[in-house]
């Protein structure tokens, strides 16, 4: 059996974790059993359905790396569902049922399924068995009018029509799952497909994550510089685990070992703290050349990735950052790593190591550094033959003594690297620049 599954959002809002950890999942599932991976876009809600919504869901799916084999939009199928409501009414499972309307206006005709009133029994592949007395649900709604079809009847249509072999959605759509069965069994389906309802995600408060509480679209993580892999991998571990404690886990591995058996039954707690833990952990496993490109967008104006000033700034970003955003944090006026522009204003006070605050030890030992500095090659300037060439002085004089106005004199700040990252991320001439213009502060 050639496996086929299905990811079906309604465009009536942006792209969230929710929808997007069902899509996952039903995507590893195909890809696990080298099978198909359909997107189906249901937009029969006309009012709520946007075009610019079913283009961030394809935008999202593309940027996270979840290609579709397939791709359907219900409002281009109308004529096949049309056929189908004529086929239930011609056969007697269905019927136009007058109606009064709830308020002016109202539709006074719909269509609705008659329903058998049985109890339906199917295996979930996550939650074992699950049996309904249909009987509850009275005649339910198929179609608005012959031409508007409602959720449950396109749903079963497209599924069967599209030989859809395992149903893989959130557990919001368990009550859905016994209509859908009277109406496969209307329309001659001699098979249904498996059904595996998965968990629901939740926000801090333990409450359903959604459009309306605590989910943020996908392209959002993006803005703040989340890594693809990083996120894939984060949300594929959101209710289902491998059979070991590992976490950092790479898609084609996550898709071999992957099983719906080991799916849980309880909600997962979306926690960016935790996401950004792992995106912590691939940006410091990424080439300086895939560093270099994720970053780009993310850089001042006055900066290239292509530099080798940024390329020099790679290591103690890595160490610093945990989403690509903070990189603009830290290179703006008043970061961290602002001095890396320019060398801000300061008072000739903040050069004095506060254990000995000297101003004429301070220039010494400055005067000191410089030609120390000076004698380092252009082409060996990097932070260990920087600290090479004065450790033995700092520790003859004392490390605080001689490091500290070196700090200061390259960034300017209370608040900074060490002065040996400093004048490597500098490179040599700004640095004796720099210490230079530290000694005439000091005169």
């Amino acid at each position: 059996m050639n496996i086929v599954t299905r990811f079906a959002p309604s465009p009536t809002g942006l792209f969230h974790a929710g929808s997007y950890r069902t899509a996952l999942f039903a995507y590893i599932y195909a890809r696990q059993n080298d099978g198909t991976f359909i997107l189906r876009i249901e937009d029969t809600d006309r009012e709520r359905s946007k075009k610019e919504y079913e283009e961030n869901i394809v935008e999202s799916l593309a940027w996270l790396g979840l290609k579709y084999d397939q791709f359907f939009r219900q409002s281009d199928r109308t004529a096949l569902y049309q056929k189908y409501v004529q086929k239930l009414i011609g056969s007697g499972h269905a019927y136009v049922s007058k109606e009064t309307p709830k308020e002016p206006g109202g539709r006074n005709e719909v269509i609705r399924f008659k329903n058998p009133r049985k109890k339906v029994t199917f295996h979930d592949l996550v939650r074992g068995t699950i049996e309904f007395d249909t009987s509850e649900l009275g005649d339910f709604v198929i179609a608005k009018s012959l031409t508007e079809p409602v959720f449950h009847l396109v749903n079963v249509v497209d599924d069967f029509e599209m030989g859809i072999t395992h149903v893989i959605r959130g557990e919001d759509h368990i009550s859905n799952t016994p209509r859908q069965i009277l109406i496969y069994e209307a329309i001659g389906a001699t098979r249904l497909p498996e059904f595996a309802h998965i968990p629901l995600l939740l926000a801090s408060d333990r409450s359903k994550l959604s459009k309306r509480h605590g989910a943020l679209p996908m392209t959002d993580y993006r803005a703040r510089g989340y890594i693809p892999d990083a996120l894939v991998n984060y949300m594929a571990l959101l209710g289902w685990h491998p059979s070991d404690d590992r976490e950092i886990m790479p898609l084609d591995t996550i898709i071999k070992e992957f099983s719906l058996e080991r799916v849980q039954k309880s909600g997962a707690v979306f926690d960016e703290e935790k996401l950004r833990w792992f995106n912590r952990q691939y940006i410091s496993e990424m080439s300086n050349a895939a560093f270099a490109a994720s970053a780009a967008p993310f850089l001042p104006e006055w900066l290239s990735a292509s530099s080798p000033r940024f390329n020099r700034l790679i290591p103690i970003l890595r160490e610093k950052i945990a989403i690509l955003s903070q990189i603009g944090d830290l290179l703006g006026t008043g970061g961290e790593l602002g001095f890396v522009r320019e060398l801000p204003a300061y008072q000739p006070e903040l050069l004095l190591w506060k254990k000995n605050p000297s101003r004429q030890a301070a220039h010494a030992h400055l005067s000191k550094a410089l030609p120390i500095l000076s004698s380092v090659a252009d082409a060996d300037f990097g932070k260990n033959t920087v600290k090479d060439a004065l450790w033995d002085y700092a520790e003859r004089e004392g490390r605080g003594d001689v490091l500290w106005p070196i700090r200061v004199a390259l960034t300017g700040q209370a608040q900074s690297p060490d002065p040996f990252i400093a004048a490597e991320i500098l490179g040599r001439q700004e640095s004796l620049t720099r210490l230079a213009a530290a000694i005439k502060k000091l005169s």
